[in-house]
């Protein structure tokens, strides 16, 4: 899945003044929507046990999501281009899966 935050996006204005980047929760979100559009519905509980932001996404940007594995755990990627953004795990708590 492919997104872009917009520069008029309401988050950027105080993350950072001057110079914005789009915050880690934004990105976040991105990856909780891609995870809802491979499963066809809301997620439910979920754990981040593992996230790591390794650069940072620039408004107007154009980013994209991979995830891998499946219920009720999942590894995902932020890229831009070739560039890692953020990597993590995603797990569904409803399941029972312990850290």
């Amino acid at each position: 899945m492919q997104f872009s935050i917009t520069p008029d996006h309401p988050c950027l204005p105080g993350h950072f003044p001057g110079r914005p980047l789009v915050p880690g929760v934004v990105l976040l979100e991105q990856v909780l929507c891609a995870l809802e559009a491979e499963l066809g519905a809301e997620t439910g509980l979920l754990r981040l046990p593992q996230v790591k932001f390794m650069a940072p996404l620039l408004p107007g940007q154009t980013a994209r999501i991979e995830l891998e594995g499946q219920s009720p755990r999942w590894k995902f990627r932020v890229l831009r281009d070739a560039e890692l953004l953020v990597r993590g795990e995603l797990v569904l708590e409803a399941a029972g899966v312990q850290p």
